[in-house]
């Protein structure tokens, strides 16, 4: 019989206390047995929301996260492994051009993806638009890949951090999805538990982000920081601005077309300074001495590219989707464009069928937006601002509703802010 309740560990935490290394490891242990209901770990997880957590209080919940379930062992991989995670944002599909190219400057990159849920897309749903390729792989497929292509992009197993899988979904539903400490050891428990050297993150906020503030943006970067550092993991990572979209496209087909244009040389100005900002993070980490943007330029991140997406079953020379219908808003005056609100284009993008409500949803691969004026870019009356894309021409009006007063077109001059606001590293 044990000697602590679930009650009790709620009310520790509900009066401010701080939760002991034992009740921490007790209550993981009892709810992923399924011995704690998740009504009683809704209500832990809304005094986590209210009081926080300390330093060290929080690396053991985030142990017993990762201690929940499996730890992959890469240590047959001879290459530096380094990942990337990104907290997400509109547009946001630099991991497709930036693992080929870490890998391309030789860093092994074991990327452990999950799915889009709301107005973004996520990696693995932008993938799978390419014909053939697949998301599922085993262990062993996935060691094989990463060893013999030096990256992987691939869904993690329900034997990692199958805690946190619970936890998650039960904070989606209960309000206590924007704490800090919980986003933290959600994120780091599963990127721990996949074995990995070290790590780059991605912290984004505006608009389009999961976190609006700046501040929040970086208190959430140095807890990430201070718990991959805690563990093992060298971590650093850049705190970067979402309030228009990343690149020109919001969408999963119309994103992977745009990532192949970076990998050959081009692609928006935005997207190619972001991807090569991570990438020079990650040689970094992995002590290399090489130049990223030579990788880029010489072909050889397009060769990694075309060899990771074949491995896993994808045709690299396959046409993409497209959809069968679009819908062009034109720019009503001539005039700048002085903003492009990210979050706006994300939610018409998710109504035209991009993203999903619940996580059983399917998503189009054909739906997206095209951006073909951002912020400081001259536009004509009557020239393209935006492009709708869509298979169900419905979709379009309710696609129009959420982009109501997402721009503002005036005649002065017009710079976006700085895409990278900060570099935060362990203390």
């Amino acid at each position: 019989m044990s000697s602590h309740s679930a009650v009790d560990v709620i009310r520790t935490k509900r009066d401010g206390g701080r939760l002991s290394d034992e009740q921490i490891r007790w209550f993981m242990t009892a709810y992923t047995a399924g011995d704690v209901a998740d009504e009683q770990a809704s209500a832990l997880a809304m005094a986590i929301f209210w009081r926080g957590m300390e330093a060290d209080e929080l690396a053991t919940w985030t142990q017993a996260m990762v201690d929940s379930g499996e730890r992959l062992d890469l240590s047959t991989i001879t290459r530096p492994t380094v990942d990337k995670h990104s907290t997400g944002g509109v547009g946001d599909k630099v991991s497709l051009p930036l693992i080929p190219l870490a890998a391309a400057c030789g860093v092994a990159v074991p990327q452990l993806s999950g799915r889009g849920l709301g107005h973004t897309g996520g990696t693995l749903d932008k993938m799978e638009a390419i014909p053939g390729w697949r998301a599922q792989l085993s262990n062993e497929e996935f060691i094989a890949v990463l060893a013999a292509e030096g990256g992987v992009i691939c869904a993690a197993g329900p034997g990692l951090a199958p805690a946190d899988r619970r936890l998650y979904a039960l904070r989606d539903t209960t309000g206590t999805v924007e704490s800090i400490p919980l986003i933290a050891s959600s994120i780091m428990s599963k990127k721990i538990a996949e074995g990995t050297d070290a790590l780059v993150l991605d912290v984004k906020f505006g608009s389009g982000a999961f976190l609006a503030d700046p501040e929040q943006g970086r208190e959430l970067a140095r807890t990430m920081v201070g718990l991959g550092t805690a563990h093992g993991v060298r971590t650093t990572a850049l705190l970067t601005a979402m309030e228009q979209p990343l690149g020109r496209t919001a969408g999963n087909a119309v994103e992977v077309e745009e990532s192949v244009e970076v990998l050959d040389g081009g692609g928006p100005e935005d997207l190619v300074e972001v991807t090569l900002a991570l990438a020079r993070e990650m040689v970094a980490l992995a002590g290399l001495d090489v130049d990223p943007a030579e990788a880029l330029a010489d072909g050889r991140a397009m060769d990694r590219w075309r060899a990771i997406v074949a491995a896993q079953g994808g045709d690299p020379d396959a046409p993409l989707p497209r959809a069968a219908e679009n819908d062009v808003i034109a720019a009503g005056a001539d005039g700048v464009v002085q903003r492009l609100d990210a979050m706006s284009v994300g939610v018409a993008a998710w109504r035209l069928g991009a993203g999903r409500a619940r996580k059983e949803d399917d998503v189009s691969a054909t739906a997206g937006v095209i951006c073909h004026a951002k912020v400081g870019e001259r536009v004509r009356a009557g020239a393209p601002l935006l492009e709708l894309r869509a298979d169900d021409p419905s979709r379009f009006a309710a696609a129009h509703e959420a982009l109501a007063g997402a721009w503002t077109l005036g005649p002065d001059p017009a710079s976006p802010p700085p895409l990278i606001l900060d570099r935060i590293t362990p203390d």
